[in-house]
């Protein structure tokens, strides 16, 4: 183009070029001073998509952490409880067997029973005062649902697997199928423990009489699938239940006979009673998504629960039996407190997890959403340098229409 003074292409062009570069240099001082190399969404559509859902996820799994760590000392609050409960219980079990000898005169026991009766009542406040938060933990408000109030069982894996409970108990043998030698004239005599108070009646062994035919008002015989006896309470609930079970088998002489008693007598509780109640269970979202979660579920520890409320040690025979049943609630307090110490080192296991994948996630969302500072710098840089050498061929491009004074001049 010649010679013109209304437009300086030079200048315009220079000027557009000045533009650009400010523009990139203004979005490098950004990504500098935030540290941030997109941020806004048109810095990289796509990549602040792709990030935003990054931190989601790990905005959930961080969260999923606090979750499974408050769970864990939830448990390990119920866990601590248990604990104690477990040491009443020992100590119960140690007077039983201090009752349980004659050595003891009535008033002796009548003091040992009072300590029980302490005992049963802490075991009783353990399992209605334990809280997390708020939360009662042993009292069955976080128990499973049971729609239909449950009767406990008690099994005996000592009898031969073909026992009838309809057939002469004159024909009874053991596991290995050896008699257990009892013949008529033998006593047979029934203990049990219910609601805390002992039931013993005895039958005098003649022919004819079975299982069946003892007096057994309080639960039933029966025989399971794969041939072990059942005792089964004869009323659903804790109030039915039926506990430390012993079968005592004595000769005419009233000597007690150990092989029938033993094996007649070897019942442990496999299905525990229960009363109605609604779902309670715990759900801990251990995940960063809907549905990642579990649930955990403590059923009632109270004494009644445990078959030890009201419990009787005022007598030999029921200081006896009274081991059996302390027995059976050790053992459901230890099953619950290795059910929660299971849970304890699942949810300590899934903290380390959600951590980890935590860490690799904001590692990649760093990648996507952080500015290399060191690249940036030498990009910010360069263009810093190209705008002031804009800005320089500016000025002397708006210098150009000058010139045309010095034809006017001539």
């Amino acid at each position: 183009m010649g010679m013109v003074i209304n437009t300086n292409l030079s200048a315009l062009n220079t000027y557009n070029q000045l533009n650009k570069n400010s523009n990139l240099m203004n979005k490098s001082l950004q990504k500098l001073s935030s540290g941030y190399a997109i941020n806004t969404a048109a810095d990289d559509a796509a990549g602040l998509a792709i990030s935003e859902k990054m931190r989601g996820q790990i905005r959930g799994l961080n969260q999923a952490s606090k979750n499974a760590q408050n769970a864990t000392s939830m448990v390990q609050t119920a866990e601590g409880a248990l604990e104690e409960t477990t040491e009443i219980l020992q100590r119960m079990r140690e007077l039983a067997a201090q009752s349980a000898s004659d050595t003891n005169t009535d008033a002796d026991r009548q003091s040992i029973q009072t300590e029980i009766d302490a005992l049963v009542e802490e075991i009783n406040n353990i399992a209605n005062t334990t809280e997390f938060n708020t939360k009662k933990l042993l009292d069955g408000s976080m128990g499973t649902a049971v729609a239909t109030a449950v009767a406990n069982v008690q099994t005996n894996g000592a009898l031969a697997t073909t026992t009838d409970v309809t057939a002469d108990v004159t024909g009874l043998t053991d596991a290995d199928g050896n008699s257990l030698g009892i013949v008529d004239g033998d006593t047979v005599t029934v203990s049990y423990m219910k609601n805390g108070e002992l039931v013993s009646n005895t039958t005098t062994v003649a022919a004819g009489i079975a299982l069946e035919d003892l007096d057994t008002t309080d639960f039933t015989f029966s025989v399971a699938a794969d041939g072990k006896l059942l005792a089964t309470a004869a009323a659903a609930g804790t109030t039915g239940a039926v506990y430390g079970l012993t079968i005592t088998v004595k000769n005419s002489g009233g000597d007690t006979k150990t092989a029938p008693t033993n094996a007649l007598s070897s019942f442990t509780q496999t299905t525990a009673a229960a009363d109605v109640q609604s779902d309670g269970s715990a759900t801990i979202l251990i995940g960063a998504n809907t549905g990642q979660s579990i649930k955990i579920s403590i059923g009632v520890m109270d004494a009644s629960a445990l078959g030890v409320q009201g419990l009787k040690v005022d007598s030999q025979g029921a200081a006896n039996v009274a081991l059996k049943v302390i027995d059976t609630a050790t053992a459901t307090v230890s099953s619950l407190r290795s059910g929660l110490g299971a849970i304890q080192n699942r949810l300590e296991h899934t903290v380390n997890n959600l951590t980890t994948t935590s860490e690799n996630l904001t590692s990649a969302e760093s990648r996507i959403r952080d500015v290399d500072m060191a690249s940036e710098m030498a990009e910010y840089t360069k263009l810093n340098v190209i705008t002031q050498a804009a800005t320089a061929m500016l000025a002397q491009a708006n210098q150009q229409p000058q010139q045309v004074l010095q034809l006017l001049q001539g």
